[in-house]
């Protein structure tokens, strides 16, 4: 179903995930939140920020294990589990938190 936002229509597939992720931007993965009921904060980005460079140096979104330990290095022990992955995305840390890093949808992901 393709996302309308600020006079342009965005492709996805079945499931919301872009379909062309450098049409991502920080505005529409707000939209994309916003029309989940979901407000962005700064823990959220920093998750979505750790997605978008690990799919950057990768070209693949990382399984949940290895976003996890990528958090760990990064933002600390404290925030290094699932635990708090599920609290900031609810629907599914890989899934949900790649839908708004623009990323495709990850592999291994019902």
């Amino acid at each position: 179903m393709p996302i309308e936002f600020n006079g342009k229509i965005y492709q996805t597939d079945s499931e919301g995930f872009l379909s062309n992720p450098d049409e991502w931007s920080v505005e529409l993965a707000e939209k994309m939140a916003a029309d989940d009921g979901c407000q962005l904060s700064p823990e959220h980005w920093e998750a979505i920020n750790i997605l978008r460079d690990y799919y950057a140096q990768f070209a693949i979104a990382p399984p949940i294990r290895i976003l996890i330990r990528h958090m760990g290095k990064r933002l600390g022990k404290e925030k290094a589990n699932s635990p708090y992955l599920y609290e900031l995305f609810p629907f599914g840390p890989a899934k949900q938190a790649c839908r708004y890093a623009g990323l495709p949808k990850p592999t291994g992901c019902i």
